[in-house]
């Protein structure tokens, strides 16, 4: 007999026991395990069948089919704790394009590159040469005078821009204590209505804004 099969049965058997904390995972192997096994034990049928007709059986391509299948059932659903740093968003050509740059600019402000992402999704959903009625302009709607006071020279730049409207949301994120919110409605509205009216100003405009971001951050 070809003990391959068996040293397998005794490997799925391991697998079933290292995986026991998982309730779910480990009943639904339980019911397949065993009807895969009582299938071929009845197929087989040990001191009756002839060697060469279980060494057929064990070669049969089938079973391997079936133990593939299995062992892909094994397979753990990525978490939280072990997926990777990828984001959950699925990415757009246009931005992944912006990528490395909000990257750079995150790691340089110590920022969470979501944060930016969100931002940029809502101020101008990733296009470069958006410019608003009010004369923001970018990729993050910088303002011409907030982008000469963070000394951007070409606000139509994307490095630029992105870098610039990073360092600002960084300077609102400390001027509100870590305050999310706060420092996404200073970053619509301005810091001074921020502090005029202590908290999310009573704008439209802005009390839409924040929330809009604020989601798309965290489900980013």
């Amino acid at each position: 007999m070809d003990l391959s099969f068996l040293q397998k049965i005794n490997g799925f058997s391991s697998l079933q026991t290292s995986y026991q904390p998982l309730s779910q995972q480990s009943a639904m192997f339980q019911n397949m395990f065993s009807s895969f096994l009582q299938e071929q034990m009845s197929t087989l049928q040990l001191g009756t069948t002839s060697s060469e007709r279980r060494m057929d059986l064990f070669l049969d391509p089938s079973i391997k089919q079936r133990i593939d299948a299995l062992q892909d059932s094994l397979k753990l659903p990525v978490t939280s704790s072990n997926a990777s740093s990828s984001w959950h968003t699925a990415l757009s050509d246009r931005e992944s394009r912006f990528q490395p740059l909000i990257q750079a600019a995150a790691k340089k402000y110590n920022l969470d590159p979501k944060l930016i992402y969100s931002v940029i999704k809502h101020e101008s959903n990733f296009n470069p040469t958006a410019r608003s009625h009010a004369g923001a302009t970018g990729l993050m709607q910088l303002m011409p005078a907030t982008a000469r006071s963070l000394n951007v020279q070409n606000i139509f730049d994307p490095q630029q821009n992105i870098d610039g409207g990073a360092k600002y949301l960084k300077q609102m994120l400390e001027r509100y204590n870590g305050d999310i919110k706060l420092a996404l409605a200073a970053y619509n509205a301005g810091p001074g209505n921020v502090d005029k009216y202590g908290g999310i100003p009573p704008f439209k405009e802005t009390q839409n804004y924040v929330p809009k971001v604020y989601n798309t951050y965290l489900n980013a």
